[in-house]
This record gives C-alpha cells, sequence and structure tokens, in this order.
C-alpha cells in the first residue's frame, strides 16, 4: 500500500501545474476587478502583446468581477486562489485586500490603490514585504485639498462642497477620519459627506448634497463611481452641481472637470511588473510605485450648462479640452 501510496506522489508531481508551466506551458494569472472596462482591457491586452504575452498561447487569464457587490469580493477571491494561478492582478483596495486576506503565497500585483501603506496592504512603497506590490492611485500629500482648489477656480464663491464617498472603501474611510478633517481648517470650506455603496443609493447622495445646498460635489474615486460614470454626471446636471470627478471617462460622459491619474498608464506600467513576476521576480523585490502622470480635463459644454466661467490659467493647465 505504501508502494503504490509512492508511485501515485511521483506522478502527481510529474504532471503537476508548476512542472508544466516551467517546460513551457502557458502561464496563468487571475484578475479580480469591480468591472468589465473595455477600453482598459484593450490597453491591458496590447501591453502584455508588447512583453511577449499572449491570450491563448502562452498566457491563460481568469477574470472576476464583483460588480458594486463588496460582500461577493471573499468568495471570488477564493475562487482565483483554488485555480492556483502563477500570479494575481486586481484594480481598487477593497479586492486587494480580499485577496491578501485569501493568501500568502500566490504573487499579487494591484493597481490603482490610493493608499496601500495607510490600509495595511504593504509595509512601506520602497519595501512592500510580503506577496503583494502594485501602483499607488495618488501621491501622498493633500490630494482632495488640491481637487478642491481646483473646483474652486471654477466656482469661486464654494464654501460648502459635499464630498461622494463610499462607506465600503478602506481608502475612504481613511482619508474621512484624517485628511478630510484637515482640509477643511486648511481651506476654510465646509465638507459634508454623502454616502453611496451601490448605484442606488448614488440618487440618495445626490439628493442629501442638494437638500444641504452644497456648491459643489466631489466624486473621490471608487469603483463604483467608475463603473456608473454615466449615472453620477446625470445626476450631478440634475441637481445643478458643479462636480470634479478622479478619472478621465468622466469628463468624457459630460462630466465638469477631472483631476487624477492617468489610469491607462498606471495599468501599461503594471504590466511590466506582471512581466517580471511571470520571470521570477518576487513582489516583495519590487517597490510600489506612484503615478507619474496626472490629467487635468475640462468639459467646457457643461461648464457652459453650468453657467460658469472657465479661467484662462486653469484652460492653459489643462492637458484636454472638450468643446
Amino acid at each position: 500500500m505504501k508502494r503504490r501510496e509512492f508511485i501515485v506522489a511521483i506522478a502527481a508531481l510529474l504532471i503537476s501545474p508548476r512542472r508544466s508551466r516551467a517546460e513551457g506551458m502557458p502561464r496563468r494569472v487571475g484578475f479580480l476587478g469591480n468591472s468589465y472596462n473595455l477600453a482598459i482591457t484593450k490597453v491591458w491586452q496590447e501591453s502584455l502583446r508588447d512583453h511577449g504575452w499572449i491570450e491563448g498561447k502562452n498566457l491563460i487569464t481568469d477574470n472576476r468581477y464583483f460588480e458594486g457587490h463588496a460582500e461577493r469580493l471573499p468568495a471570488l477571491a477564493a475562487e482565483l486562489v483554488a485555480l492556483k494561478p502563477d500570479l494575481i492582478v486586481c484594480s481598487g483596495p477593497q479586492a486587494a485586500l480580499a485577496l491578501k486576506s485569501a493568501t500568502a503565497n500566490i504573487p499579487i500585483l494591484f493597481v490603482a490603490v490610493g493608499d496601500p501603506v495607510g490600509i495595511g496592504l504593504v509595509q512601506s512603497l520602497s519595501h512592500p514585504g510580503g506577496n503583494i506590490t502594485g501602483f499607488a492611485a495618488i501621491a501622498p500629500g493633500d490630494f482632495i485639498g488640491k481637487r478642491i482648489e481646483i473646483l474652486r477656480e471654477l466656482v469661486p464663491g464654494a464654501s460648502k462642497i459635499a464630498l461622494l464617498a463610499n462607506p465600503d472603501n478602506p481608502i475612504h474611510r481613511l482619508e474621512l477620519a484624517e485628511e478630510i478633517p484637515r482640509t477643511a481648517r486648511k481651506l476654510g470650506v465646509a465638507l459634508p459627506i454623502v454616502e453611496a455603496r451601490t448605484a442606488e443609493e448614488l440618487d440618495v447622495a445626490f439628493a442629501s448634497a442638494a437638500a444641504q445646498h452644497a456648491d459643489a460635489i466631489v466624486d473621490i474615486g471608487d469603483p463604483l463611481t467608475f463603473q456608473q460614470a454615466p449615472r453620477v454626471v446625470a445626476l450631478a446636471a440634475k441637481h445643478h452641481l458643479p462636480a470634479t470627478y478622479l478619472f478621465r471617462q468622466s469628463a468624457n460622459e459630460g462630466g465638469l472637470i477631472v483631476y487624477g491619474p492617468d489610469l491607462f498608464d498606471l495599468f501599461r506600467r503594471a504590466v511590466g511588473y506582471v512581466d517580471k513576476i511571470l520571470k521570477g521576480t518576487k513582489p516583495s523585490d519590487l517597490p510600489v510605485e506612484q503615478p507619474t502622470k496626472f490629467e487635468l480635463v475640462i468639459n467646457m459644454k457643461t461648464a457652459k450648462a453650468l453657467g460658469l466661467t472657465v479661467p484662462p490659467s486653469l484652460l492653459v493647465r489643462a492637458d484636454k479640452v472638450i468643446e
């Protein structure tokens, strides 16, 4: 009986996925995010091909999306871990934390996480430690304050600016506890919080901002509002609220102004880490990188509809102006 068990064990070792991949079989990469995005997927796949990784040839990908339902993340993370991929890539803080809880062995690469150190995802930017590294969504400092200052150039008299936050987002919880109170004192503005966990709650959040007579609103930036960009922009228009957003997609949908990281650039750069990890580099040896490209996008059509005059000083700094 023992001899038979030994033979079975040897056979399992010989046909194990790790050995097969070492002999030229495709590498397996999991992805965990909020929702499918065609534009980002296109950039991602093009960048992979540029590094020699081709889906169906030497690469297999398994995608899971939680579609705004954060309670699904533990199960989805467990599904990906059970597939025993060579690497799992994720987008956003909720997905990253779910994966960190699910595995300490499989390499994890996160993209677009605001403060990975602050939420306990990594030990430090230079030495992330463990099995996880990635690309932060913002640089350290008063980033929300910077966005509010830009918004106030468009709306000079704004003294009450609502902040649209998702209480399920750990980055938002951190900012609301620490950064927001400091920003309010520094800028001398009231910053009431309106919350939305789901698409349906967005309507309530904007209605609350209007009921509080907010002069404008800041979409702090979240997988929910990224996925629901058309709805968020429409609600801002409905309540006649000048709004600032984190990602370019919102301006393309009719959002007034965007100031934030170039998300496409982050995903392109992340593929370089995918390539290194699949070739044997440990995540702990790859420092967490920060955005190097920030975009200022102004939608002139929306400004006109709101009766706002865009100052030349803002126009000259814009990376893109939508007429």
